[in-house]
This record gives C-alpha cells, structure tokens and sequence, in this order.
C-alpha cells in the first residue's frame, strides 16, 4: 500500500510552519537570557519552574514539527489554539520572572501582530484581549526579581509600569486593527488578480476557439450545399410514400438548419459583438429557444414549466446566450432523450432556468472541473460546448451549476441576472 502523501502546503500551514520557527528561536533566546540572569546577574529566579516552562514550549514545538508532517490541513481554529498556547508560555514565564516589570514583556506583541496578519478579525481580537489580560494580571501577581524594580514606586504600582501597561494597551489595538486591515486588503488584491487571470486565460482560450470556428463555418459551406443537391436528387428519384423519401426530406431540413445557422453566424457575427442585447421576456425568449431546439433534435420529448408568478421576468439576451443554452439543452439531449424537464423561475434580481435529464449522471471526479476546462461528460465529446457555455454565461453576470439529481440524471441551473422591463 503506498502511504499518503502529504497534503499541499495552504496558507494556514505554512503560516504555522513560520510560527514554530519563531517560536524556536524565541524561547531558545528566552533560555539564554534566563541563564545570564542567574549566572551573572545573581536573578532570584525559581529554576524549576523557569525551566520546566521553557521544557513546555520546547515539547510543543516538536509535537507542532510531527504535526506539520502528518496529512490533514491546519485551520484557523487549530492556528489560533497554537498562539493562545504561546500567550500561555509568557505570561507564565513573566510570572516567574518579575511579572510587568519584565523588560521582555512587551514581546506579548508578537502574538499579537501575528495574528492580526494571518487570522479572521473576530480570532485576531481575541489574541489581543488574551495578552492585554495576561498583561493586567502580571501588573498584581508575580514572583518579583529585585533587580528588575523600577525606582519611584510610592504605591503598588509605579507610574513607569502604569504607563507601560497603558502604551501596550494602545499598541495592541492599533496593531490588531490597522494590520488586519492591510492583511486583508491585500488578501482581497490578490483574490482580484486571481479572477483577472482565470478570466484572461479564459478569454484567450474563447478566442482560439472563435478563430477556428470562424474558419470550419467558411469551410462547412461548401460540403452542406453538394449534400443539399444530392439530397434534392435523391429525394426527386426515391418512390412516392416510401420510408426512405421521408428520411431524405427529415435529413434535408437537417442540412437547410445547418445551412441557415452558418450563415446567420457569418452575417450577424460582427453586428452582434458590438450591438447591446436585447430585452426580452424571459418566457417568450426561452420558448422559442426550445422550439428552434426541437427542430434540431425531432427525437427530444421534453415538458416546459414556467413558475407561477406575478410580474413578467425580463432578461438581456443575444445570439451568443441562445446558442449557450442550445448546448445545455444538448447535452441532456444527449444523455437522455426523454422526459427532459425545463423549469423556468425568477427571483428578485435573478432568473433561474432548469434543466433535468434522466441519464448517468455526473462523475465526481470531473464535477468540480466542468466549465472550467475542455473536460467532456461525453465519451467523445471535447468539453468545448460546455466550456463556451459557461464563458458565455458568465459574461452576463450569471452562472451555471450542475448536480446529480437525487432521482437519478443532471440538473443543470443556469442563473442570470433580472432586468427591468423595456421602455414602452
């Protein structure tokens, strides 16, 4: 059996891979301070207890190594566990070491800015009240280390440890505010420059295809019209009534379709591209999709059911979205001829149309990657219907998903977005 690897490294892995390395080198810097303290600067410090926290941290660290190693993905909740862990280790190590009066203990500022970069705002806020309430606690109780006293102390606090407990306090809040918000301003940038390239790519990938189809429609005529004669010939010679002169006239209209649709590609393609689409009504619009749909597909049986509403729904529709949901209607054609199911709804900004097919279904395998791809659900199919489809949809503003219907077959939902009814 091959073991499994690893999985990817997300952002929260590797922001806890970064956070083991700080904190090596921070309690192994903690450790040594320590030692100084004792050896040279005779520290009244409770050995055991010192060391036996920085044993702690040192046992977290490796099991936070051993962790790292293991297949499953770090998430907020166990990353924010990890540096309330952390807050834990200093305010126990500042409590064995002369509490606020530590010089080290504004580092609880560390923990704090880490999370303010890396965690959600209601996480980042909690890290910051954690080490403020570590801090007011240091201020009454801890072991003192005479050395580290501040003079002028008439009272049990001095203004010195007051006015540190004070800046802290501003610096945490300023620190969990402003770094959150210039973390998360760039995690949005870059989300923004993600959706620019996909949409770029995609783009690139519409055109590629937009020349070749360009150039297979100027090369179809030709075959269509010798196909369109000899049929003529054919259907004239084959004897009146017989089976054979009724499949020639179907196949005829076959090729007049394909004739017609090539050249309304030709002669509407640049009109179309710079010209506004049209506001149409949504069930007018898409009925007659499904009429024109019937003609290419005689062997269809299918049922069209428009929701009970009030109002009309309204749609911006062109050529390009009706040969997008032509495709759709294809596809579960394709995988099922029968009963094929067409559902028209509308929302308050969106119009929703379904389509259900009874056959195989979706494999889960290519679910997630449809649209996005030339991936086909078809044995010979390309995947570059669906792939137009989907950039053609999106440039309207809406989507398209598709599902495995509980019963059995695809449900593919195509969602646009509602128009306002044309001026009269």
């Amino acid at each position: 059996m091959p073991t499994a690897l690893p999985l990817p490294l997300s952002t929260p892995n590797r922001n806890l891979v970064r956070l083991t390395i700080v904190r090596g080198i921070t309690w192994t810097g903690f450790l040594l301070a320590i030692i100084v303290g004792i050896e040279l600067l005779a520290f009244d410090l409770p050995v055991t207890a010192v060391v036996s926290v920085v044993i702690a941290m040192g046992i977290l660290n490796i099991v936070t190594w051993w962790r790292l190693g293991r297949p499953k993905a770090v998430n907020h909740f166990e990353y924010l566990a990890h540096l309330l862990a952390d807050i834990a280790g200093l305010t126990l190590l500042f409590y064995f070491s002369g509490g606020s009066t530590n010089p080290f203990i504004t580092y609880y500022l560390v923990p704090v800015t880490i999370a303010a970069a890396t965690l959600p705002w209601r996480h980042a806020w909690i890290i910051a009240a954690c080490s403020m309430a570590g801090y007011t606690y240091l201020m009454f109780f801890y072991h003192p280390i005479p050395q580290l006293g501040h003079i002028n102390s008439d009272g049990p606090l001095s203004l010195h440890v007051l006015g540190m407990w004070l800046n802290f306090g501003l610096s945490a809040g300023l620190v969990t505010f402003f770094i959150y918000k210039m973390a998360h301003a760039l995690r949005n940038r870059d989300k923004a420059l993600s959706r620019t390239r996909e949409a770029a790519l995609r783009n690139e990938q519409v055109l590629a295809v937009a020349t070749q189809a360009a150039g297979t429609a100027h090369e179809l005529g030709t075959p269509l019209s010798t196909m369109a004669v000899l049929l003529n010939e054919m259907h004239q010679d084959a004897p009146n009534g017989s089976p054979l002169k009724q499949d020639l006239a179907i196949l005829r209209q076959q090729v007049d379709v394909c004739k017609s649709r090539l050249q309304h590609l030709v002669t509407t393609a640049d009109r179309r591209r710079m010209a506004e689409p049209e506001i149409l009504d949504a069930e007018l619009w898409l009925a007659a999709v499904v009429q024109r749909w019937l003609v290419i597909r005689p062997d269809v049986s299918h049922f069209f059911d428009v929701a009970e509403k009030r109002g009309r729904p309204w749609l911006a529709v062109d050529a390009t979205l009706d040969q997008a949901l032509t495709n759709l209607l294809n596809n579960a054609a394709d995988a099922n001829p029968e009963h094929i199911a067409i559902r028209l709804d509308w929302q308050d900004e969106s119009v929703v149309i379904d389509i259900r097919d009874h056959g195989p279904g979706i494999a889960m395998s290519i679910a997630d990657q449809l649209g996005d791809t030339f991936i086909s659900t078809k044995s010979k199919g390309m995947g570059i219907g669906l792939f137009l489809t989907h950039a053609t949809i999106n440039r309207f503003g809406g989507g398209v998903s598709l599902y495995n219907h509980p019963e059995g077959g695809t449900l593919t939902e195509v969602t646009l977005p509602l128009c306002s009814a044309p001026d009269k």
